[in-house]
């Protein structure tokens, strides 16, 4: 007979702290404020967050730039593009040697030597932007 006697109603909670409600006024313009603070914050929950500024939690904003990502996704291709140039230079030289003699394989050799310090040159000038970039553009957390 000592089946399990459910009335109705709300289930009991497992953790039977009891949650206490406080109320805050605020005028238009604090709650402008509050609600921007909260959206720049990324906290779905008002609640939470403003539990978070009461209690000195610090919270942090993330501002991301689409041009800055951009300019970052743009700077990591240049790796593959590295190693599409490098693969093409080894197999050049390997048909260079196989395939001309000395006199035209030196010759075609002078000018991809060339180009490679051209590239350098352009890599290091891209380099020196990016930090450039870096310095001015991106905010660096403490």
């Amino acid at each position: 007979m000592n089946q399990n006697s459910y009335r109705g109603g709300r289930h009991k909670k497992a953790d039977p702290s009891t949650a206490f409600r406080c109320s805050v006024n605020f005028t238009a313009s604090e709650k402008s404020r509050l609600l921007s603070m909260q959206e720049q914050s990324g906290i779905e929950s008002l609640s939470a967050f403003i539990k978070m500024q009461i209690f000195g939690k610090p919270f942090k904003v993330h501002v991301v730039d689409d041009n800055s990502r951009i300019f970052i996704d743009r700077l990591s291709n240049m790796n593959n593009h590295y190693r599409e140039i490098r693969i093409s230079y080894n197999l050049m030289l390997t048909t260079l040697r196989e395939n001309f003699n000395e006199k035209k394989a030196m010759a075609a050799l002078y000018k991809i030597e060339k180009m490679t310090i051209e590239l350098v040159k352009l890599n290091r000038e891209i380099v020196a932007l990016a930090k450039d970039f870096d310095e001015r553009w991106l905010r660096k957390s403490p």
